[in-house]
């Protein structure tokens, strides 16, 4: 990237942060340049890692609308190929989105940190991305807060999430760079997730199950996932090992390895399976040992280090909730 596409860049991004003078206009007229790693992406692409506050789908609008420029011509289609140092301009106005990407100073526990990335252990109930009903008070809000770095980068540098009530493990990009690179590394499948979950149900037959089903929208609840015919529904291949480390009356607790990284895979999986997670009422799972959220821990997370080389390997110890709930319920493990 050159200097001038770099500094473009970062002004927009490190200026979407300022959510007070956004609110103070009716609208804002952003300048962006595309950046050299931005040649040959759609429009609605680039604008989105230009203005990372908004939405797609919203940006697309504004295209659609002839409020955003290329070198100075309306754009037509958000399809269109761009090219680096291409002029963009786009007239945004406020939304609960972009007002989201604010600072707020937060407690985070980091397990991990060099200049490229940082490793998070996220306790539940915390959401890791501003989305409708949780604006503010999340991950994304404490990275900003905690590392100026993390307003030049798309999403304050996160590459992968866990849900709201899910703990565990998380990477962070603090680099471009490395961003990219991490992104592509789960693509590929060579960073290692694995979680434990405590499900409702005794364990019947294999203790080891690999799960190959697709994951789409519930065409019956939009409001939730399922598994689903990807000839009469959208959806994404979705790949889960579980293998049973114990089960006790009529509980189980499972270690899940993620092989792809579809939203709820696990909950979905483990529901297909007729045992759906403790305390997990969105995919039928009853309340348990005292659980109030879905009994769900990132466990564990290795991967290479994407810029020195380094085997990285990191345990995170069940939270204090879901190791009560597994005493309560007569269950144990023993991972090294």
């Amino acid at each position: 990237m050159n200097d001038s596409a770099n500094q473009s860049l970062g002004d927009s991004l490190h200026e979407s942060a300022n959510d007070e003078a956004e609110a103070s206009a009716d609208f804002e007229l952003r300048s962006v340049s595309v950046p050299v790693q931005g040649h040959g992406e759609r429009l609605d692409r680039a604008l989105a890692d230009a203005v990372p506050e908004f939405s797609r789908s919203y940006l697309q609008q504004l295209i659609t609308a002839g409020a955003v420029q290329l070198n100075g011509k309306p754009a037509a289609k958000s399809s269109t190929k761009v090219k680096a140092g291409d002029a963009l301009s786009i007239e945004l106005k406020p939304t609960p989105q972009s007002v989201a990407f604010k600072p707020e100073a937060m407690d985070l526990d980091v397990v991990f940190e060099d200049e490229y990335l940082l490793v998070i252990n996220k306790p539940p109930g915390l959401v890791v991305h501003p989305a409708p009903g949780n604006w503010s008070g999340t991950l994304l809000n404490g990275l900003l807060a905690r590392d100026t770095q993390a307003a030049l980068l798309p999403r304050a540098g996160i590459v992968h999430r866990l849900d709201k009530d899910t703990s565990g493990l998380m990477v962070v990009a603090r680099q471009r760079q490395t961003m990219d690179a991490l992104v592509a590394m789960i693509a590929e499948r060579s960073v290692s997730r694995q979680y434990l979950a405590l499900a409702n149900g005794a364990w019947q037959g294999s203790k080891n199950r690999k799960v190959d089903l697709p994951v789409g929208r519930d065409p019956r609840n939009r409001l939730r996932m399922a598994v689903v015919d990807l000839e009469k529904n959208s959806g994404k291949s979705a790949s889960t090992d579980i293998m049973l480390l114990e089960t006790i009356g009529a509980y189980s607790l499972v270690q899940c390895k993620l092989h792809t990284g579809r939203t709820h895979q696990i909950r979905v999986h483990m529901a297909s399976l007729g045992h759906p997670l403790v305390s997990d009422d969105v995919y039928g799972g009853k309340l348990a040992g005292g659980l109030t959220r879905q009994g769900l821990h990132a466990w564990r997370l290795a991967f290479t280090h994407p810029m020195t080389g380094a085997p990285l390997v990191f345990n995170s110890p069940l939270p204090l909730d879901m190791s009560s709930a597994l005493a309560v319920l007569g269950l144990s493990y023993n991972l090294d």
